[in-house]
């Protein structure tokens, strides 16, 4: 086992569940603290690394192998130039994934677990869904394997975006000035966990925030409205099974239900909220009726 394989697995997880018991600690001193939302987060962690283990394999598996027996050429991140490819590649790669995480509702069923806390601290980074094997999160990272980058580099650098990721989820960090603009900081990722129509759907950066601005995905945290955390419809179970499994009860049921070929699609590629009779909740069509102003005559207006 590599040696960064060893500190993802063994020096990693125990560091970030001790700090935000730091961190809880030390909140809990001045507010109500949500202590059973950690223990989920927990089990959340438990659970994925034990899956980890016991399966090794995902849905992503024979496309990672595809590229890597067909790549255009063999790279080693030992110089600069190939280091500086593979940390903008994967930061590109990892927008896309994590914007397809939240406008495609496939994989959203399994993301929606990081998003399913009502309080962010930073319990919340480690609380990340354990079937990202079953939606194949590793698909968005092919390209880079296919250009040459073993795929176990590209897996461990992905890792180390998501240990990055671990401190942005605390809310007492203030904005850090002109690193706003080129980092994702705590204070954009706070406007990406909020819930308020205004902010959602934003913010999808790794380490950089640039695609962001780039792709027109860059919202900023207003002084006027606070965020509120968590999914536009709560869960407020604390039951880890609940918590997993509720966005896939949801799909299976509006599966079971469909009448067409382009509803079932529909249903697994396209927002969460759609619906093919329209009248849904994307996050499009809910900004859309909160444009809409009720005049005095009965009439409206956009």
């Amino acid at each position: 086992m590599l040696s960064l394989d060893k500190f993802m697995l063994f020096i990693a997880p125990p560091a970030v569940v001790a700090f935000a018991l730091i961190e809880a600690a030390v909140l809990s001193r001045r507010q109500r603290y949500d202590w059973k939302a950690l223990g989920v987060s927990v089990a959340d962690m438990i659970a994925r690394i034990a899956i980890g283990i016991g399966l090794p394999l995902s849905i992503a598996t024979p496309f990672v192998l595809l590229a890597h027996h067909y790549r255009l050429m063999t790279l080693q991140p030992s110089g600069w130039i190939a280091l500086l490819v593979l940390f903008v590649g994967q930061e590109f790669c990892y927008y896309w994934y994590h914007r397809a995480a939240h406008e495609m509702r496939w994989f959203w069923a399994n993301h929606a677990v990081h998003h399913s806390p009502n309080e962010l601290n930073l319990s919340a980074a480690f609380r990340i869904g354990v079937f990202g094997k079953l939606t194949g999160t590793m698909l968005f990272f092919v390209p880079l394997v296919w250009l040459g980058f073993d795929p176990g580099i590209v897996y461990a650098v992905l890792s180390l975006n998501l240990l990055y990721q671990f401190w942005l989820h605390a809310t007492w960090i203030p904005r850090l000035g002109w690193l706003e603009g080129i980092l994702n900081t705590p204070s954009s990722h706070r406007v990406h966990h909020a819930a308020n129509i205004e902010y959602l759907d934003a913010n999808y950066g790794g380490v950089l925030i640039i695609f962001d601005r780039l792709f027109g995905t860059y919202v900023k945290v207003r002084d006027d409205l606070p965020c509120r955390y968590g999914l536009v419809h709560p869960i407020t179970s604390y039951n880890p099974l609940r918590v997993e499994s509720a966005q896939w009860v949801d799909l299976l049921r509006d599966l079971a239900g469909a009448r067409s070929v382009s509803a079932i699609l529909g249903y697994l590629f396209k927002p969460p909220g759609w619906t093919p009779h329209g009248e849904g909740a994307t996050t499009a069509e809910l900004r859309a009726r909160t444009r809409t102003v009720e005049q005095p005559d009965g009439s409206s207006r956009a």
